[in-house]
């Protein structure tokens, strides 16, 4: 079955032993065989290995994964180092830049941002080339909300990005009032002059946080 490799496969164990996960998991392997699907399927909880439940300071909620060849890499809003940076993470760039002086890096993979504790996580993990959206309903939404409910569930205050109105839509989980819930337009071009620059949510975040998050790549 599934083995990321730290303390999420004890907390989800239940999740992949499930129907749902289990019709998941058989839909996902027609997928993998028949069509062209990203991210890797090695790839596919490399969010969850590189950030562990207990060194998670922040979440940032994502959609599905990119859908062009060469760009997911199983963490949202990152793609590999030698791919250009897609237009909403180079909006994020420039918020970051215009909050704490954070100059742009000469790439778009997030890694250290994920080893730093921030949980780059899509609500739904894979897709197919070319399709957004083409893998919703089919049961990651469940597992991806069962994520957001254990993190919840932590006494250590986290930070929740909430950008656009489907990462808004998972405000309902988080009702521990330790956390910071942060909600503002989604960071594409076509929205992010409408209240996602000049959000302050990076430097709102560090100023929340005990131990502030190193935003540098």
């Amino acid at each position: 079955m599934v083995h990321i490799g730290n303390s999420w496969d004890a907390l989800l164990a239940d999740q992949f032993r499930q129907e749902y996960y289990l019709r998941l998991r058989e839909f996902l392997k027609k997928e993998y065989r028949t069509r062209r699907i990203y991210p890797l399927m090695d790839e596919i909880f490399t969010a969850l290995r590189e950030t562990p439940y207990e060194k998670v300071k922040a979440v940032i909620l994502g959609q599905d994964p990119y859908h062009q060849p060469g760009q997911a890499q199983g963490m949202c809003f990152s793609v590999r180092r030698g791919v250009a940076p897609p237009p909403s993470l180079v909006n994020i760039f420039k918020e970051l830049e215009a909050e704490l002086g954070v100059a742009p890096p000469g790439h778009g993979d997030l890694t250290g941002w994920a080893r730093e504790g921030v949980l780059l996580l899509n609500t739904v993990l894979t897709v197919r080339e070319s399709a957004p959206g083409s893998h919703r309903g089919q049961g990651w939404e469940t597992l991806t909300d069962r994520i957001i409910e254990l993190l919840n569930d932590r006494p250590e205050p986290i930070v929740f990005f909430l950008w656009g109105s489907y990462a808004r839509a998972k405000k309902t989980l988080i009702t521990n009032p330790v956390h910071l819930v942060l909600e503002a337009p989604h960071p594409s071009p076509l929205s992010a002059h409408n209240g996602f620059f000049g959000c302050g949510h990076f430097k709102k975040a560090n100023e929340f946080l005990k131990d502030p998050i190193n935003w540098n790549l």
